[in-house]
């Protein structure tokens, strides 16, 4: 008898994955300037509510605004997604979130 496959990632064990190897990369900086990584896994529906996509926790507006986000945003939309995905934020977004003093 062969064993039963492990069980399939979802999509927060994706979303996770991807921040902490963009964080390892230092994409998530405050002082790079590279692109951080697009959080699409290619799982796009939104969710009943349409608050946000059940794929990468991006809402409408988030999406939609990606390609003409600049570093600073993408780092804050990574941040937020994180935050609706009920993830923790790599220390170096934690530092970029957090409000000015």
């Amino acid at each position: 008898m062969k064993d039963a496959p492990p069980a399939a990632m979802d999509a927060r064990d994706l979303i996770a994955a991807r921040a902490r190897d963009a964080s390892a990369a230092g994409l998530f900086d405050a002082g790079n300037e590279a692109a951080a990584p697009s959080p699409c896994i290619s799982l796009c529906r939104m969710a009943p509510d349409g608050s946000h996509c059940l794929g990468c926790f991006r809402s409408l507006d988030e999406i939609c605004g990606w390609s003409g986000a600049g570093p600073a945003q993408r780092r804050a939309t990574w941040a937020a997604l994180l935050r609706r995905a009920g993830l923790p934020l790599p220390p170096a977004l934690a530092v970029a979130a957090a409000p000015p003093r």
